[in-house]
């Protein structure tokens, strides 16, 4: 049979407060869905709600602009108060233009606002305009504590992709893109390997861990699809251990800072 890829978004999956179990709630999106993991199987999660699952929810209303972000803030036309939680959440700001602030983010990937959200986000109290959602502290030991949840529970061996929608440079239009791996390749290095023709391949590295968050992000939508969870089987490479790491460019490899 020809190669096939499956990915299937798990359904009813509630809305996740600060200290959800995701791990259980995750085991009974699959088993409504009557999907029984198997070896190979891998989870993408979305962001969201692995920073809602870690109280990564802050209320502007608690947060004092530091004289930095009143400058950065005028410049961009956003509000101080979120202007000091990107400087807080990032390494350098690198680009800024009108409602736009493009910063390393601490974790390493270049990103706008360093990934602080407002849709889809509600806090407990308050009004909803100030609370934003932070990205996950550790997305990468985020995936691997899901990960070792998700095996112990099944007897497989899984992978664990957590993801985030993200702008690029040259192109228009967000895509799906890894930032925390667990137990699945992030970079596939095909140099050496023979083409068509017997060639030998001399620079094609795969991203293979943000192929599979792109195709994800399209079945779980961008707005209030309410799937953040998406099922996969058939991805075509073995399963390793990984981190988000590999992915990253170095700083003097990018023609783009």
């Amino acid at each position: 049979m020809p190669p096939a890829l499956h990915l299937t978004a798990l359904p009813a999956v509630p809305m996740i407060e600060p200290g959800s179990d995701l791990a259980a709630i995750i085991l009974e999106a699959l088993a409504r869905a009557e999907i029984e993991l198997a070896d190979g199987d891998i989870l993408v999660v979305a962001q969201k709600i692995v920073s809602k699952s870690e109280g990564r929810l802050v209320n502007l209303e608690t947060v004092e602009p530091s004289a930095r972000a009143g400058e950065l803030a005028e410049m961009a036309g956003k509000d101080p108060r979120l202007v000091e939680l990107i400087l807080r959440e990032s390494r350098q700001v690198l680009r800024l233009r009108r409602g736009v602030i493009i910063v390393e983010h601490r974790l390493g990937f270049i990103c706008a606002s360093a990934g602080i959200d407002h849709s889809n986000v509600r806090g407990p109290d308050g009004r909803p305009e100030d609370w934003v959602l932070l990205l996950p502290e550790d997305p990468d030991g985020s995936a691997r504590r899901l990960r070792q949840r998700l095996e112990a529970a099944s007897g497989a061996r899984l992978g664990v992709l957590i993801i985030d929608s993200h702008g690029r440079a040259w192109r228009m239009g967000t895509v799906g893109v890894a930032i925390g791996i667990a137990g699945l390749p992030g970079l596939v290095d095909l140099r050496g390997r023979p083409d068509l023709y017997d060639f030998s391949l001399q620079i094609t590295q795969v991203g293979a861990a943000d192929e599979l968050a792109a195709a994800a992000s399209l079945v779980m939508g961008q707005a209030a699809e309410g799937t953040p969870v998406v099922h996969v089987r058939g991805f075509p490479y073995a399963l390793r251990e990984a981190s988000l790491g590999e992915l990253l460019r170095p700083e003097n490899e990018d023609m783009f800072r």
